[in-house]
């Protein structure tokens, strides 16, 4: 089960108070006090912030729920991301004072596509400014209708909050929980007009209740405070009664998958493995998996499973659990372990970064030691896409926003003892291939210094696509090893095009093969392969495409005029002002590049009063001249490519 929320939603919290409830532990931690059993960076304790999801278990009516608290800042969505494809059911918590946040609206839209059952809980129903009833409205506005109200709330607002259930025999409530699940089910419906004017059964509404949440087509809601209490005891019951249990079968073949890899205290690789099926037992030898490549086998060396708030030492881990396995020294965040599972981590549910930074250590003898403990950062976060500039010996990372950058530069300092410095934050491109191009080399002619011949055809894609790789030339024309010295270079390659951004939704196709049985090698072709490929493209032409947002903005009637030719200046693209009770709602399309600046701004031309939501949205291409990466890297220049390529072979 995940825990989801906007930042500052009281998700750690509620974390701690439903442990506390099931006995796992005696004191509730706190967020402010840093005291949280699932916060246990010494950053996440300092600054009040969960940065990577933590697993908990505990024990509810006989069964055991492994709990998964996951970040709720932007900047940490990556996290998330990972922890989608192994839930059986989710808590959405919203906070009762500050309402449906752009947060919030992004998880509900990610649960809901991947049909998830979920259950709502409006926390912090005693703090001052709770409004139970404005945020039910908004939450069936700006999240789903397809809502259950199981409750309503006495003292809003006040240290006595409670949340008070409906009684099943309650006829008014009935009425209305048939109403809403008649919404989502012609036979409810149908059902629901027979029985008229009396209500359909109490044993009839909830057991439609259980089957429409546990097909996630309706959304039990829930009142509550995760610091007093209030309400916790009905949402764990509700947890019990409508989340399904986990399938699997442990006698069937291993399937499961790596959504987290942790380091431990000697520097070992520790993978969380959601289990679906199967055994995994100390000793056994496992398949792991990265999308559609290759299969690599490990042994494992240790088995923990989480029990009573911990992960503790055991023999096995079986189907339905989630496992800590200890041995598996090159595993990989989104591998898969064994058979391919229901569900994947691979990725996709949220947008990509668009922000990146070249990150530099403070003392030049560290370089090496920076090199290393970022890869272990990228072990543990694919998403920061490190990226290497050989010529230049720099790295840079792809970011979501300052705060990760400020997270990662701390961990490098405190936990590593590397000081870096960060260029400025820039945006993230990409480049669209025009149209067709091709190119070849054959070797022994036209100066070609390499015993290969390659020649390659660069057409567009499909939008989404990403890079599709395929042969225009006989599988059997080479060798195997030379094939796939081609394939990884033209995707390397790829990374940085003409202007010095990554190439997309692209299709390259081989068309001429040759080798030297005698003298061709591998490196041959690595070579080769992309000055092949970049004259391709050059022939092809690229465009640069800037990243654009969705965005949602509120802003009190006063301050329209101030906002409307900002906007202007960030090119923003709004629709026309929709007149709303609380002033005026503006949506629209805005670069990401101008988020940072507008979100500074607002709170002063606003008052305070403005509420922001964004969230990616598409790419267009870049009008007037392209802009360059930060540090474009010439020896990509196909002008320049031949010359650099001859250099190393000169000097080889």
């Amino acid at each position: 089960m995940g825990i989801l929320a906007h930042v500052d939603a009281g998700k750690t919290s509620l974390t701690e108070r439903l442990l506390h409830f099931a006995g796992v532990v005696d004191e509730i931690g706190s967020v402010d006090a840093g005291s949280t059993h699932t916060d246990s960076l010494a950053q996440e304790r300092r600054r009040g912030i969960t940065i990577k999801s933590a697993v908990v278990s505990f024990a509810l009516d006989g069964r055991t729920v492994n709990l998964i608290d996951t970040p709720g800042h932007p900047d940490f969505i990556a996290e998330v991301e990972r922890v989608l494809g192994v839930l059986d059911g989710a808590v959405l918590v919203v906070s009762a004072v500050e309402g449906v946040q752009a947060q919030t609206r992004v998880l509900m839209r990610t649960l809901r596509r991947l049909r998830i059952p979920t259950l709502i809980l409006v926390n912090k129903i005693d703090r001052r400014g709770a409004a139970d009833t404005d945020v039910l409205r908004s939450l069936g506005e700006r999240l789903t209708p397809a809502l259950a109200p199981l409750g309503t709330v006495r003292d809003a607002g006040l240290p006595t909050a409670a949340f008070q259930p409906y009684a099943d025999g309650d006829p008014d409530f009935a009425d209305r929980l048939g109403q809403c699940l008649a919404e989502q089910d012609d036979t409810v419906l149908a059902a629901y007009l027979d029985a008229l004017p009396h209500p359909l059964p109490a044993a009839r509404l909830r057991r439609e209740l259980l089957r429409q949440t546990q097909r996630a087509e309706i959304h039990p809601v829930f009142f509550g405070s995760a610091i007093t209490g209030a309400g916790i005891d009905t949402l764990t019951r509700g947890i019990a009664e409508l989340l399904p249990r986990a399938g699997g079968d442990p006698k069937r073949p291993v399937s499961g998958t790596v959504f987290k890899v942790d380091r431990g205290p000697a520097g070992e690789r520790v993978a969380y493995v959601r289990l679906f099926d199967g055994t995994v037992r100390v000793r056994d030898r496992v398949t792991l998996r990265q999308g559609r490549g290759e299969a690599r086998e490990a042994r494992v060396t240790g088995v923990r499973v989480f029990t009573d708030g911990a992960a503790a030492r055991a023999d096995a881990v079986e189907a339905g659990r989630i496992g800590q396995l200890l041995g598996l020294t090159d595993v990989r965040v989104g591998d898969t372990v064994g058979e391919p599972g229901p569900r994947t981590t691979a990725g996709g549910h949220f947008a990509p970064p668009t922000l990146e930074t070249v990150v530099a250590p403070a003392r030049p003898a560290d370089r090496a030691a920076l090199h290393t403990a970022l890869v272990q950062l990228a072990e543990q976060d694919p998403l920061i896409g490190l990226r290497h500039d050989e010529i230049r010996r720099e790295v840079s990372v792809s970011l979501y926003g300052e705060v990760q950058k400020e997270v990662i530069g701390t961990t490098l300092a405190e936990e590593y003892g590397i000081p870096v410095a960060f260029s400025p934050t820039t945006t993230i491109h990409q480049e669209s291939v025009n149209g067709p191009g091709q190119a070849h080399e054959t070797m022994g002619e036209g100066g070609n210094p390499f015993f290969a011949t390659v020649g390659l055809r660069v057409e567009s894609g499909p939008a989404g696509s990403g890079t599709t790789y395929r042969l225009g030339v006989e599988l059997g024309s080479m060798p195997y090893a030379f094939m796939r010295a081609v394939e990884d270079t033209v995707r390397e390659t790829l990374r940085q095009g003409l202007y010095g951004w990554e190439v997309s939704d692209c299709l390259v196709t081989l068309t001429h093969s040759g080798f030297s049985s005698v003298m061709s090698t591998a490196g041959d072709f690595r070579r080769l392969t992309p000055l092949v490929l970049m004259t391709a493209l050059s022939r092809a032409g690229t465009t640069v495409r800037e990243p654009l947002h969705d965005f949602r903005l509120e802003v009190p009637a006063g301050a329209l005029g101030q906002i409307l030719p900002l906007l202007s200046r960030l090119r923003a693209v709004p629709a026309p002002p929709r007149a709303e009770r609380y002033g005026y709602l503006l949506t629209g399309e805005i670069p990401a590049a101008s988020v940072h600046a507008l979100e500074r701004r607002l709170p002063g031309l606003t008052g305070g009063e403005g509420l922001w939501e964004s969230s990616f949205a598409r790419h267009r291409p870049v009008t007037g001249m392209p802009r360059p990466p930060a540090r474009p890297r010439t020896d990509h220049n196909p002008l320049h490519r031949r010359e650099y390529l001859l250099h190393v072979v000169r000097r080889v």
